[in-house]
């Protein structure tokens, strides 16, 4: 369902757990909830008929709950950082990220990224994403 292209090309990732178990029980409702939450990010900073634009902004500590990607996307880290992830596929993951990284998902019909991002860093953590539609999945509503 798209759990496999999560980091093509990788990241500096390191999986710290796998499997649902342990995970909190809210968590795992939030997964549940958010099945087709499509607000990717923080702030919607632009919509047009071919994309997009997602700003967001997390201090240390904060996190994007899970949301649901269904559009090929790219993302560019404005400041480096380290965040946890946790991905519909029962896999949790700490990453680094750098200053000017970028990356660029395709998904293909039928597939998805399910996750939540959480600002486990000491500092702002600040990144673009850009969804483009016109691809072979349909946006979310928002």
């Amino acid at each position: 369902m798209g759990h496999d292209s999560y980091f093509d090309p990788p990241l500096a990732a390191t999986v710290v757990a796998e499997g649902f178990a342990r995970w909190s029980p809210e968590l795992r409702k939030e997964f549940d909830t958010n099945a087709h939450n499509g607000q990717i990010g923080q702030l919607l900073v632009k919509e047009t008929d071919l994309l997009r634009i997602w700003e967001t902004h997390l201090r240390p500590g904060e996190r994007v709950p899970v949301h649901r990607h269904v559009l090929d996307y790219s993302w560019i880290a404005l400041t480096g950082g380290r965040v946890r992830q946790h991905t519909s596929d029962g896999t949790t993951r700490e990453i680094t990220l750098v200053r000017g990284q970028d990356l660029h998902f395709h998904l293909s019909r039928g597939q998805y990224h399910l996750y939540d991002v959480k600002n486990i860093g000491d500092e702002l953590l600040s990144f673009l994403t850009v969804e483009i539609k016109g691809g072979e999945n349909e946006p979310l509503d928002l």
